[in-house]
């Protein structure tokens, strides 16, 4: 379960708080619309403090425990990895920048860039009683993403739900200028079939450009799912607050957030020979895995017998997600 840290969850119930409930719900209802219509790539959609706040208690939860999930992932196929600076593209009120801060002590200078200067206010707002202060003490920046300016220029870069409210044309131009200076890039996208086709190309992009494949692949090669056939991406369960259920009108305790994602970085990593694709199948005395393969591409229901003792131990123990 992804947990928002204390400061940061206490900090973001104070903001809510400063408004109505309905008027939170309202601006809830109206922003999902939106993002489902598609309308989110035209124009910005925070127009308003509490079109800013709803924004942040119906989906800074969910965008951290991705980011989080992702940069955790990293950092245990490159363990050499100590990233000092990171700058986060399109970075909202700043849930990369909290997660990243977590996943890595050795941060000390983060950047947020943003167009929407309220995210900008409740960012820094958020922000500023941050034990972390690596997070306390982030620049935020009021910009747009701009193949055009020079490129972003960080031991980590990151870019969490943005792609897909880019044109389609410059989104190839957005991934090289992401990589130009990056020591690392991060990309994050909804775990849909069209947030995985982004990622998919954007991964292929990093790979001709010289970066290796940090995670979830276990290699650089061309994805061997069928495209159109199958999608890539993972999950991260998160807990909801009594208020975060009343905005998104649901009655469960959790949500689980559904992503797909590559870090790619300049040095090779460490990393598994294979990607368990799918929730492991478990079965009384064996265990059926879906992975993706460092060697022979797709292996579905890979059968790991009770009488293979610590293997099927560990495929016991094994999620979505893992190295295999």
């Amino acid at each position: 379960m992804a947990v928002l840290p204390d400061d940061l969850s206490s900090a973001l119930d104070d903001e809510l708080a400063r408004h109505p409930v309905p008027r939170l719900t309202q601006s809830v209802d109206r922003l999902s619309t939106r993002y489902r219509q598609g309308d989110a790539a035209t124009s910005p959609i925070l127009s308003s403090e509490a079109d800013v706040a709803a924004y942040a208690g119906y989906r800074m939860p969910a965008t951290y425990a991705a980011v989080h999930a992702v940069l955790a992932e990293a950092a245990s196929r490159a363990p050499g990895f100590e990233p000092r600076t990171q700058v986060d593209v399109g970075g909202g009120t700043g849930a990369a920048v909290w997660a990243a801060a977590g996943v890595w002590p050795s941060l000390v200078k983060c950047t947020v860039v943003e167009q929407v200067a309220g995210a900008i206010g409740l960012g820094k707002r958020l922000a500023a009683g941050a034990r972390n202060a690596a997070v306390r003490d982030a620049e935020w920046r009021r910009g747009l993403v701009d193949p055009a300016a020079p490129s972003p220029e960080a031991d980590l870069v990151t870019l969490s739900y943005v792609l897909g409210e880019l044109p389609d044309a410059s989104r190839a131009d957005v991934v090289r200028w992401l990589a130009g200076k990056a020591g690392a890039v991060a990309l994050i996208e909804p775990g849909t079939p069209a947030g995985y086709e982004r990622i998919r190309a954007a991964r292929a992009q990093l790979v001709e450009l010289g970066l290796h494949v940090v995670a979830p692949c276990p290699h650089d090669d061309v994805c061997p799912i069928v495209p159109g056939a199958d999608w890539c991406h993972f999950s991260a369960r998160l807990p909801r607050s009594g208020l975060h259920r009343r905005l998104k009108a649901g009655t469960l305790g959790f949500e689980d957030e559904k992503f797909a994602y590559v870090v790619a970085s300049r040095s090779a990593p460490e990393r598994p020979d294979a990607r368990i694709i799918r929730h492991p199948k478990k079965h009384k005395g064996w265990v059926a895995l879906d992975l993706c393969t460092s060697s022979d591409g797709l292996k579905p229901g890979v059968a790991v017998s009770k009488k293979q003792g610590p293997r099927y131990r560990a495929a016991r123990d094994a999620e979505w997600g893992d190295g295999w």
